[in-house]
C-alpha cells in the first residue's frame, strides 16, 4: 500500500433511529442508520408488510399466472420432438411415392 493516501481506520459508533448504539471500524467517525439488527422485521421476527399500491398483490398475481403459464407449456410439444414428427412425416410420403 501506499503511505499517506489511505483513510484512516478506527473505531466509529453506529446508532440507529430505533436507538440502539454499537460499535465497530470504519474510516468515520460517526454513523447514524436508519434500521438495525434490534429492529430489523427480519432479524425481529415481526415481519410487516406496507401495501399501500396493491404492489404485494400484484406481485402474487403475476407469480400465480408464471406457474400456469409454465405448466401449460409443459404440456406443449417441444420444438424438436416436432420437426422429428415432420421428418419422419416426410420420409413416409417419399417412401409411399
Amino acid at each position: 500500500m501506499k503511505k499517506d493516501i489511505h483513510p484512516q481506520y478506527g473505531n466509529t459508533t453506529i446508532t440507529c433511529s430505533c436507538g440502539a448504539s454499537f460499535t465497530t471500524g470504519a474510516t468515520k467517525d460517526d454513523m447514524s442508520v436508519e434500521t438495525c439488527s434490534q429492529c430489523h422485521p427480519a432479524y425481529t421476527g415481526k415481519k410487516k408488510i406496507v401495501d399501500s399500491t396493491g404492489r404485494v398483490e400484484r406481485f402474487k398475481n403475476l407469480t400465480a399466472k408464471a406457474q400456469k403459464t409454465q405448466k401449460s407449456r409443459e404440456t406443449v410439444k417441444s420444438k424438436v420432438v416436432k420437426k422429428q414428427e415432420r421428418a419422419q412425416k416426410q420420409e413416409k410420403k417419399a417412401q409411399q411415392a
